[in-house]
Protein backbone atom coordinates (compact mmCIF):
# COMPACT_ATOMS: atom_id res chain seq x y z
CA UNK A 1 0.00 0.00 0.00
CA UNK A 2 0.91 3.59 -0.82
CA UNK A 3 2.36 5.36 2.38
CA UNK A 4 0.79 8.16 2.73
CA UNK A 5 1.87 11.56 4.41
CA UNK A 6 0.69 14.83 5.78
CA UNK A 7 0.86 18.35 6.66
CA UNK A 8 -0.60 19.78 9.60
CA UNK A 9 -2.12 23.61 8.98
CA UNK A 10 -4.83 25.07 11.71
CA UNK A 11 -5.30 25.83 15.09
CA UNK A 12 -1.72 27.35 15.84
CA UNK A 13 0.19 24.78 13.59
CA UNK A 14 0.45 26.55 10.27
CA UNK A 15 3.21 23.40 9.24
CA UNK A 16 4.96 20.52 10.30
CA UNK A 17 3.31 17.38 8.65
CA UNK A 18 2.81 14.94 11.88
CA UNK A 19 2.72 11.10 10.09
CA UNK A 20 1.33 8.75 7.43
CA UNK A 21 -2.46 8.12 6.97
CA UNK A 22 -4.24 5.09 5.04
CA UNK A 23 -6.88 5.37 2.59
CA UNK A 24 -8.35 5.23 -0.76
CA UNK A 25 -5.75 3.40 -3.75
CA UNK A 26 -5.21 5.53 -6.53
CA UNK A 27 -4.62 5.47 -10.30
CA UNK A 28 -2.32 7.90 -12.54
CA UNK A 29 -2.72 7.85 -16.27
CA UNK A 30 -0.08 6.19 -18.22
CA UNK A 31 0.68 9.82 -19.65
CA UNK A 32 1.76 10.85 -16.68
CA UNK A 33 3.87 8.26 -15.09
CA UNK A 34 7.34 9.11 -13.56
CA UNK A 35 10.30 7.54 -15.61
CA UNK A 36 13.47 5.35 -13.60
CA UNK A 37 15.86 7.11 -11.80
CA UNK A 38 18.12 9.03 -14.08
CA UNK A 39 21.06 8.32 -11.37
CA UNK A 40 22.48 4.85 -12.14
CA UNK A 41 24.02 2.78 -9.15
CA UNK A 42 21.57 4.27 -6.81
CA UNK A 43 19.31 1.49 -4.94
CA UNK A 44 15.97 1.16 -5.87
CA UNK A 45 13.91 2.09 -3.31
CA UNK A 46 9.94 2.30 -4.48
CA UNK A 47 6.85 3.46 -3.82
CA UNK A 48 3.84 1.65 -4.95
CA UNK A 49 1.07 2.82 -6.09
CA UNK A 50 -1.79 0.03 -6.37
CA UNK A 51 -5.99 0.13 -6.87
CA UNK A 52 -7.48 -1.48 -3.67
CA UNK A 53 -10.24 -2.12 -5.84
CA UNK A 54 -8.68 -4.39 -8.30
CA UNK A 55 -5.62 -5.17 -5.87
CA UNK A 56 -3.54 -4.46 -9.16
CA UNK A 57 0.14 -2.31 -8.80
CA UNK A 58 0.04 0.26 -11.54
CA UNK A 59 2.77 2.36 -10.76
CA UNK A 60 6.35 2.39 -9.11
CA UNK A 61 8.03 5.24 -8.28
CA UNK A 62 11.87 5.67 -7.69
CA UNK A 63 12.75 7.48 -4.02
CA UNK A 64 15.56 9.34 -6.36
CA UNK A 65 12.96 11.10 -8.02
CA UNK A 66 10.61 11.85 -5.55
CA UNK A 67 13.69 13.79 -4.14
CA UNK A 68 14.39 15.20 -7.70
CA UNK A 69 10.90 16.86 -6.93
CA UNK A 70 11.34 18.08 -3.72
CA UNK A 71 14.51 19.64 -4.95
CA UNK A 72 12.82 21.40 -7.90
CA UNK A 73 9.77 22.45 -5.73
CA UNK A 74 12.07 24.40 -3.04
CA UNK A 75 14.75 25.69 -5.91
CA UNK A 76 11.19 27.36 -7.42
CA UNK A 77 10.49 28.81 -4.50
CA UNK A 78 13.85 29.81 -3.47
CA UNK A 79 14.42 31.83 -7.20
CA UNK A 80 10.81 33.89 -5.32
CA UNK A 81 12.66 34.81 -2.16
CA UNK A 82 15.92 35.62 -3.32
CA UNK A 83 15.61 38.25 -5.28
CA UNK A 84 13.27 39.87 -2.36
CA UNK A 85 14.63 43.45 -0.32
CA UNK A 86 14.70 43.39 3.14
CA UNK A 87 11.27 44.87 4.03
CA UNK A 88 9.70 42.34 1.53
CA UNK A 89 9.87 39.66 3.95
CA UNK A 90 8.15 40.99 6.61
CA UNK A 91 4.83 41.42 3.98
CA UNK A 92 1.90 39.41 6.13
CA UNK A 93 0.92 36.37 4.18
CA UNK A 94 -2.79 34.77 3.68
CA UNK A 95 -1.14 32.69 6.89
CA UNK A 96 -2.47 34.55 10.33
CA UNK A 97 0.32 36.11 12.30
CA UNK A 98 2.87 34.77 9.45
CA UNK A 99 5.28 37.00 7.22
CA UNK A 100 7.09 35.61 4.27
CA UNK A 101 10.45 35.40 6.50
CA UNK A 102 7.92 33.07 9.13
CA UNK A 103 7.02 30.71 6.07
CA UNK A 104 11.07 30.22 4.97
CA UNK A 105 11.60 29.74 8.76
CA UNK A 106 8.85 27.02 9.20
CA UNK A 107 10.11 25.27 5.78
CA UNK A 108 13.88 25.28 7.11
CA UNK A 109 12.72 24.25 10.88
CA UNK A 110 11.02 21.14 9.13
CA UNK A 111 13.82 19.79 7.51
CA UNK A 112 15.99 20.49 10.00
CA UNK A 113 13.86 17.86 12.72
CA UNK A 114 13.42 15.65 9.52
CA UNK A 115 17.27 15.79 9.30
CA UNK A 116 17.07 14.67 12.87
CA UNK A 117 15.14 12.17 12.40
CA UNK A 118 17.24 10.35 9.66
CA UNK A 119 20.52 10.79 10.91
CA UNK A 120 20.42 11.66 14.42
CA UNK A 121 17.33 9.71 15.93
CA UNK A 122 17.94 10.33 19.76
CA UNK A 123 17.95 14.05 19.19
CA UNK A 124 15.20 13.88 17.28
CA UNK A 125 13.15 12.27 20.60
CA UNK A 126 13.90 15.58 22.50
CA UNK A 127 11.65 17.35 19.78
CA UNK A 128 8.86 15.58 20.09
CA UNK A 129 9.57 15.68 24.02
CA UNK A 130 9.71 19.19 23.98
CA UNK A 131 6.55 19.42 21.28
CA UNK A 132 4.20 17.32 23.78
CA UNK A 133 4.88 20.34 26.41
CA UNK A 134 3.10 22.83 23.60
CA UNK A 135 1.20 20.89 21.58
CA UNK A 136 -0.48 24.13 20.54
CA UNK A 137 1.87 26.60 19.83
CA UNK A 138 5.72 25.14 19.28
CA UNK A 139 5.39 24.94 15.29
CA UNK A 140 4.41 28.97 15.84
CA UNK A 141 7.29 29.35 18.23
CA UNK A 142 9.87 27.75 15.89
CA UNK A 143 8.59 30.01 12.99
CA UNK A 144 8.68 33.24 15.07
CA UNK A 145 12.27 32.41 16.32
CA UNK A 146 13.43 32.02 12.75
CA UNK A 147 11.68 34.82 11.44
CA UNK A 148 13.94 37.16 13.33
CA UNK A 149 17.17 36.46 11.37
CA UNK A 150 17.84 38.34 8.44
CA UNK A 151 16.60 37.51 5.46
CA UNK A 152 20.15 36.61 3.85
CA UNK A 153 20.79 34.16 7.26
CA UNK A 154 17.50 32.90 7.23
CA UNK A 155 17.89 31.56 3.25
CA UNK A 156 21.41 30.41 4.04
CA UNK A 157 19.84 28.14 6.47
CA UNK A 158 17.02 26.94 4.55
CA UNK A 159 19.51 26.14 1.59
CA UNK A 160 21.63 24.02 3.85
CA UNK A 161 18.87 22.48 6.06
CA UNK A 162 16.87 21.59 2.93
CA UNK A 163 20.25 20.00 0.90
CA UNK A 164 21.41 18.17 4.24
CA UNK A 165 18.05 16.31 4.44
CA UNK A 166 17.82 15.20 0.75
CA UNK A 167 21.48 14.01 1.16
CA UNK A 168 20.13 12.47 4.33
CA UNK A 169 17.41 11.12 2.50
CA UNK A 170 19.20 9.38 -0.35
CA UNK A 171 21.49 7.14 2.21
CA UNK A 172 18.81 5.90 4.37
CA UNK A 173 18.81 2.23 3.91
CA UNK A 174 15.70 0.69 1.62
CA UNK A 175 12.61 -0.29 3.97
CA UNK A 176 14.15 2.20 6.86
CA UNK A 177 11.15 4.06 8.92
CA UNK A 178 11.69 7.50 10.16
CA UNK A 179 10.67 8.61 13.42
CA UNK A 180 7.88 11.28 13.25
CA UNK A 181 5.64 13.14 15.25
CA UNK A 182 2.76 10.63 14.48
CA UNK A 183 3.60 6.86 12.98
CA UNK A 184 7.09 6.43 11.66
CA UNK A 185 7.20 6.96 7.93
CA UNK A 186 9.44 6.06 4.87
CA UNK A 187 11.57 8.07 3.03
CA UNK A 188 9.03 8.17 -0.11
CA UNK A 189 6.23 9.76 2.46
CA UNK A 190 8.80 11.78 3.95
CA UNK A 191 9.72 13.36 0.34
CA UNK A 192 6.20 13.26 -0.68
CA UNK A 193 5.51 15.14 2.12
CA UNK A 194 8.44 17.54 2.18
CA UNK A 195 7.00 18.22 -1.57
CA UNK A 196 3.34 19.09 -0.79
CA UNK A 197 4.51 21.38 2.86
CA UNK A 198 6.45 23.28 0.50
CA UNK A 199 4.26 23.86 -2.33
CA UNK A 200 1.55 24.96 0.14
CA UNK A 201 3.55 27.20 2.10
CA UNK A 202 4.97 28.10 -1.17
CA UNK A 203 1.48 29.32 -2.03
CA UNK A 204 1.29 31.38 0.74
CA UNK A 205 4.03 33.07 -0.38
CA UNK A 206 3.12 33.73 -3.77
CA UNK A 207 -0.25 34.76 -2.64
CA UNK A 208 1.28 37.58 -0.47
CA UNK A 209 4.02 38.75 -2.86
CA UNK A 210 1.36 39.08 -5.81
CA UNK A 211 3.34 36.59 -7.48
CA UNK A 212 2.34 34.18 -10.25
CA UNK A 213 3.66 30.96 -10.77
CA UNK A 214 2.98 27.78 -13.57
CA UNK A 215 1.61 24.98 -11.80
CA UNK A 216 3.76 21.76 -12.33
CA UNK A 217 3.25 17.93 -12.53
CA UNK A 218 4.90 17.80 -8.93
CA UNK A 219 1.11 18.72 -7.94
CA UNK A 220 0.32 15.25 -8.73
CA UNK A 221 2.03 14.55 -5.00
CA UNK A 222 0.16 17.07 -3.52
CA UNK A 223 -3.18 15.48 -4.92
CA UNK A 224 -2.73 12.26 -3.67
CA UNK A 225 -2.26 12.81 -0.31
CA UNK A 226 -5.57 15.35 -0.87
CA UNK A 227 -7.23 12.09 -1.99
CA UNK A 228 -5.72 9.65 0.39
CA UNK A 229 -6.46 11.69 3.52
CA UNK A 230 -9.97 11.55 2.81
CA UNK A 231 -11.03 9.18 5.97
CA UNK A 232 -8.95 11.16 8.33
CA UNK A 233 -10.74 14.20 7.33
CA UNK A 234 -14.11 12.88 8.23
CA UNK A 235 -12.14 11.77 11.44
CA UNK A 236 -11.63 14.87 13.06
CA UNK A 237 -15.03 16.40 11.93
CA UNK A 238 -16.16 12.86 14.19
CA UNK A 239 -17.81 11.82 11.38
CA UNK A 240 -17.92 7.85 10.13
CA UNK A 241 -16.28 8.19 6.32
CA UNK A 242 -18.36 6.43 3.89
CA UNK A 243 -17.55 2.86 3.55
CA UNK A 244 -17.06 3.36 -0.92
CA UNK A 245 -14.35 5.20 -2.15
CA UNK A 246 -14.83 8.41 -4.14
CA UNK A 247 -13.60 8.76 -8.17
CA UNK A 248 -11.55 11.76 -8.30
CA UNK A 249 -10.37 12.82 -11.92
CA UNK A 250 -8.19 15.83 -12.11
CA UNK A 251 -6.70 17.22 -15.31
CA UNK A 252 -3.10 17.86 -14.99
CA UNK A 253 -1.21 20.64 -16.09
CA UNK A 254 -0.32 19.30 -19.11
CA UNK A 255 -3.33 18.39 -19.97
CA UNK A 256 -3.05 14.57 -18.73
CA UNK A 257 -5.66 12.77 -16.43
CA UNK A 258 -5.07 11.60 -13.19
CA UNK A 259 -7.36 9.37 -11.44
CA UNK A 260 -8.13 7.77 -7.95
CA UNK A 261 -11.02 5.40 -7.37
CA UNK A 262 -13.01 2.94 -8.80
CA UNK A 263 -14.41 4.16 -12.49
CA UNK A 264 -18.18 2.94 -11.47
CA UNK A 265 -17.77 4.81 -8.07
CA UNK A 266 -21.56 6.68 -7.55
CA UNK A 267 -19.82 10.21 -6.15
CA UNK A 268 -16.79 11.66 -7.30
CA UNK A 269 -15.27 15.12 -8.12
CA UNK A 270 -13.53 16.45 -11.02
CA UNK A 271 -12.04 19.53 -12.27
CA UNK A 272 -8.20 20.95 -12.74
CA UNK A 273 -5.89 19.56 -10.17
CA UNK A 274 -4.50 22.81 -9.11
CA UNK A 275 -7.95 23.50 -7.58
CA UNK A 276 -8.15 20.42 -5.78
CA UNK A 277 -4.79 20.86 -4.61
CA UNK A 278 -5.95 24.77 -3.40
CA UNK A 279 -9.06 23.02 -1.75
CA UNK A 280 -6.99 19.88 0.02
CA UNK A 281 -4.21 22.31 1.61
CA UNK A 282 -6.82 24.79 2.32
CA UNK A 283 -5.54 27.64 0.71
CA UNK A 284 -8.68 28.41 -1.54
CA UNK A 285 -11.56 28.33 -0.53
CA UNK A 286 -14.25 25.42 -2.18
CA UNK A 287 -16.92 28.37 -3.78
CA UNK A 288 -13.62 30.01 -5.94
CA UNK A 289 -12.84 26.53 -7.62
CA UNK A 290 -13.81 24.99 -10.59
CA UNK A 291 -14.47 21.48 -9.48
CA UNK A 292 -17.78 19.25 -10.20
CA UNK A 293 -19.14 17.48 -7.18
CA UNK A 294 -21.30 14.20 -7.52
CA UNK A 295 -23.43 13.23 -4.57
CA UNK A 296 -24.02 14.31 -0.86
CA UNK A 297 -20.85 12.48 0.43
CA UNK A 298 -18.86 13.53 -2.07
CA UNK A 299 -19.98 17.41 -1.64
CA UNK A 300 -19.18 16.94 2.05
CA UNK A 301 -15.90 15.98 2.01
CA UNK A 302 -15.33 18.64 0.04
CA UNK A 303 -15.89 21.04 2.34
CA UNK A 304 -13.58 19.49 5.34
CA UNK A 305 -10.61 17.92 2.96
CA UNK A 306 -7.28 18.63 4.68
CA UNK A 307 -4.14 16.74 2.83
CA UNK A 308 -2.79 17.60 6.71
CA UNK A 309 -2.60 16.34 9.78
CA UNK A 310 -3.82 17.98 13.21
CA UNK A 311 -7.42 19.39 13.92
CA UNK A 312 -9.55 21.22 11.57
CA UNK A 313 -9.11 24.81 10.57
CA UNK A 314 -12.19 27.23 8.73
CA UNK A 315 -9.31 27.75 6.08
CA UNK A 316 -9.36 30.53 3.81
CA UNK A 317 -12.07 33.15 2.91
CA UNK A 318 -14.37 32.79 -0.09
CA UNK A 319 -12.78 35.51 -2.92
CA UNK A 320 -9.06 34.96 -3.45
CA UNK A 321 -8.37 34.46 -6.96
CA UNK A 322 -6.97 31.39 -8.38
Amino acid sequence: MVEAVSEQRGLGWRGGHLGPFAGAGSTVCPESLSGKSRRSGKRKQARLLFSEATGNVIDVTDVDDLLDDLCAETDELDAVVARLDDARWSVPTPAEGWTVAHQIAHLAWTDEVALLSATEPARFGEVVAEATRDPAGFVDLAAQDGARHAPTALLDRWRRSRADLVDALRAVPAGRKLDWFGPPMGVASMATARIMETWAHGQDVVDALGVRRESTARLRHVAHLGVRTRDFAYAVHDRTPPDQPFRVELTAPDGACWTWGPEDAEQFVTGPALDFCLLVTQRRHRDDLGLDVVGPDAAYWITIAQAFAGLPSAGRKAGMPV
